[in-house]
């Protein structure tokens, strides 16, 4: 389960990283010095040795200095957010309200102490919620999470010297889960700040996280950089660092430091089947906070640039369907009416393979990086379409504030007479005789569970707009450009397809239809 790692809050689908007791075992006999963040060889020349136990005389070199050095920039950050239950019975486990039955011991001691969900006062209106952050200039500007001031009616924050100030949301960006705070230091322009790492750390490099887990302020825990770009399903711009760092609830917005004492990452998330740590955890990378930072601090907001059109990865599959020697770039599912994109006359089955020369590697390369200029950007995609290489140029509109609607749901009950499609475990009918389907395509009135489509996420409702790049609008339509595609000796045939998530390609085997 993944879940947000700010403490007495909801999570919202990921914690914070795992219980890790110690950095490494001491070698015995290692006489050799180390240098902080240097692997060392043991004698033998076979495995290496944590830094942290590498022995300069008879005392161990640890990551003491650069704590010291880190620290003071570091606080914990509380919140007072307005409860809209106030008055529920019942308590928080792991996000989640857990009635309490009547006449145990658990509603025996809610009702003593007057407490309601998550241990808060009924008599109260409103919840606490903590997390972390840190300074970045020393006028009191400070980087936390989203998520642990969402919401917030006031925050307060406390520095690692145990002062309490008052603090104010500059501005938010919930896509990559990042805020900034200005603390109200009555003109004080001095606090100790940290600096956001230039280079991306490398898997392997030694971390620390520092935060404040479960109330714990100014707890400090090692690891090392386990992945990068990870996806977790956060958002379309998921490129999250992974670390194996103990990081807990209360660790949201506080920062990752290299052993040179930069920030490489703000944590997030965590990786938890319990609600505790288990050792993945996930961090923000700093370049994305810069950017992102950047913007709160001279708008409030942040701007994204957008091209308009709802995409997928090149799976093998839809590759070979495609004709693609690799499985790579990003395969337009449908551009949106008016945009940048539709303007510039891309459409569905185009695969953006570059942006202004760059490689797109998938999807989620694409989104960051059009996300990554501003609006009014003139870029050129290179696409590929029907095998041939092409070139358009467009400019970038504005991503808007809210997502777009989701594609209505081909649902409704039938009232032609459906026609199987028996090889790929299909029932289909036209959507003009299905109701609330409408005009275009062919509606999936069953599905075999235990047919291909089934595996490949076809359901009742959806509606299959078209085939092997020619539009159906009935069963026999969708057999005939099977047979064309299996008489051509493709494996494949590359199906668009509209559901209630939006619309998508799917590559289907053609097996015997």
């Amino acid at each position: 389960m993944l879940s947000r790692s700010s403490t007495d809050r909801k999570p919202r689908g990921i914690l914070a990283a795992r219980r890790f007791a110690l950095l490494a075992t001491t070698v015995a006999g290692l006489g050799a010095l180390a240098v902080v963040g240097a692997p060392m060889l043991s004698p033998n020349g076979h495995g290496f040795v944590s830094p942290a136990y590498a022995q300069s005389g008879n005392k161990p070199v640890g990551f003491a200095d650069i704590v010291d050095k880190v620290k003071p920039a570091v606080m914990s950050v509380r919140v007072k957010i307005e409860d809209s239950n106030p008055q529920s019975s019942g308590f928080n486990f792991n996000g989640d309200e857990v009635p309490l039955p009547p006449g145990s011991p658990f509603e025996f001691f809610f009702k003593r102490f007057g407490q309601g969900p998550g241990g808060m006062p009924r008599r109260h209106n409103f919840t606490l919620g903590q997390g972390s952050g840190f300074f970045i200039s020393p006028d009191g500007y400070a980087v936390t999470n989203n998520h642990v001031v969402d919401k917030a009616e006031s925050v307060e924050v406390t520095t690692d010297d145990g002062k309490t100030y008052t603090a104010k949301v500059i501005g938010t960006d919930a896509r990559t889960d990042l805020a900034l705070i200005k603390v109200d230091g009555k003109g004080r322009n001095d606090f100790p700040y940290v600096r956001l790492a230039d280079n991306a750390p490398r898997v392997g490099d030694w971390v620390l996280a520092v935060g404040n887990p479960f109330g714990l302020g100014g707890t400090v825990t090692a690891g090392i950089v386990s992945a990068r770009g990870r996806d977790i399903g956060a958002g379309p711009y998921d490129d999250f660092i992974q670390i194996d760092a103990p990081v807990n609830k209360g660790n949201s917005g506080g920062p990752t430091f290299d052993v040179d004492g930069n920030v490489i990452g703000v944590n997030t998330a965590i990786f938890s089947p319990s609600g505790g740590s288990v050792g993945i955890a996930f961090d923000i990378p700093a370049d994305t906070v810069k950017t992102v930072v950047a913007q709160l601090k001279e708008h409030g907001s942040v701007t994204r640039g957008w091209i308009g059109v709802q995409i997928q990865p090149v799976t093998r599959d839809i590759a070979d369907s495609l004709g693609l020697k690799d499985a790579e770039g990003a395969l337009v599912a449908e551009p949106q009416a008016g945009s940048p994109a539709a303007k510039a006359g891309i459409k569905s089955g185009d695969v953006i393979v570059k942006v202004n020369g760059e490689t797109v590697k998938d999807a989620r390369a694409l989104a960051r990086r059009i996300s990554s200029m501003s609006p009014g950007t003139s870029v050129k995609l290179t696409i590929i379409r029907d095998g041939h290489d092409s070139d358009v140029a467009l400019t970038l509109g504005e991503l808007p504030k809210e997502r777009q609607a989701k594609a209505d749901t081909g649902g409704g009950e039938e009232r032609g007479v459906p026609s199987e499609v028996p090889s790929v475990g299909l029932t289909l009918a036209p959507a003009s005789k299905v109701e609330g389907a409408g005009s275009q395509g062919v509606v999936v009135t069953d599905v075999d569970e235990n047919g291909p489509a089934a595996e490949r996420g076809f359901k009742t409702g959806d509606i299959i707009l078209d085939v092997g790049g020619a539009k159906v609008s009935t069963p026999a339509e969708v057999r005939k450009a099977f047979a064309d595609a299996k008489s051509a000796g493709k494996r494949t045939v590359l199906i668009r397809v509209k559901s209630g998530e939006g619309t998508r390609f799917v590559a289907l085997p053609l097996g015997n239809a």
